[in-house]
């Protein structure tokens, strides 16, 4: 019980920490990347049908930590990202799409 309290905790502050990132807050650095530049790849992963990730998209997918990221899957559909189209994404910028961030 008390793992489970601390799984839905810690999802609960990555939504909260996401949320302020896409609003414009302060830079932090979260799994290797610069939170400033989630904002990029914004559109990718959002709607039904994503317009394909931009090359400065790309250029922060390819520098972050994908696995890392990828722990985070189930609760991307809080901040109004698709998870579908956000998984793909690393495909889609030429990537090798890591397990973590494959869909189950």
């Amino acid at each position: 019980m008390a793992r489970s309290n601390s799984n839905s905790l810690m999802q609960w502050l990555v939504v909260a920490l996401l949320i302020g990132l896409l609003g414009g807050a302060k830079a932090v650095i979260f799994c290797d990347m610069n939170s400033t530049k989630l904002s990029l790849c914004y559109a990718a992963v959002t709607g039904k049908n994503p317009p394909k990730p931009n090359a400065k998209c790309c250029a922060v997918v390819k520098h972050a930590n994908l696995p890392c990221l990828c722990r985070y899957k189930s609760i991307l559909p809080a901040v109004g990202i698709n998870p579908i189209n956000a998984l793909a994404l690393p495909r889609r910028c030429g990537l090798k799409t890591p397990p973590e961030c494959r869909e189950t």
